[in-house]
């Protein structure tokens, strides 16, 4: 992902509004490198939970990040929210790259963009495991 230009607004299909805090602000002014990581396991999870049915606390299935990594273009501050768009990147039978980009207001480039692995897993033996149908389903719907 290193070098590559980032990816506008409209390569992403699903969209979520995230508020930043005022404890996201470092002593540089601008919103800290970590938050933008857990914005995108905000918004995957999200998007796994609302669209696909995950059942992160008695489902059979659970998902690990295995992966990640994020380019930084542009800084944003509290009280300013982000928009997290999601793609997925590649899709296999038990994981899922998924492509991150972070957005102020209706700015059609991103202030970052990043991606992150899935690896879904069996809860109860913690080995990889086919991704679950009605899961599935919601992914392929981001264009897999």
């Amino acid at each position: 992902m290193a070098g590559d230009e980032p990816l506008p607004r409209g390569a992403f299909d699903a969209f979520q509004t995230i508020t930043t805090r005022w404890h996201d602000n470092d002593l540089y002014g601008h919103v800290n490198n970590v938050t933008y990581y857990a914005w995108f396991d905000t918004a995957v999870n999200r998007f796994l939970i609302e669209d696909g049915g995950l059942d992160i606390y008695n489902g059979p299935v659970i998902a690990y990040v295995v992966s990640s990594g994020c380019e930084y273009y542009r800084s944003v501050a509290y009280p300013e929210p982000v928009e997290v768009g999601l793609r997925v990147e590649r899709l296999g039978n038990s994981s899922v790259t998924w492509g991150i980009g972070v957005f102020g207001g209706h700015d059609s480039r991103p202030l970052a963009q990043g991606r992150f692995v899935h690896v879904f897993v069996n809860r109860a033996t913690d080995e990889p495991t086919r991704i679950p149908g009605p899961l599935r389903e919601a992914i392929e719907r981001l264009g897999a």
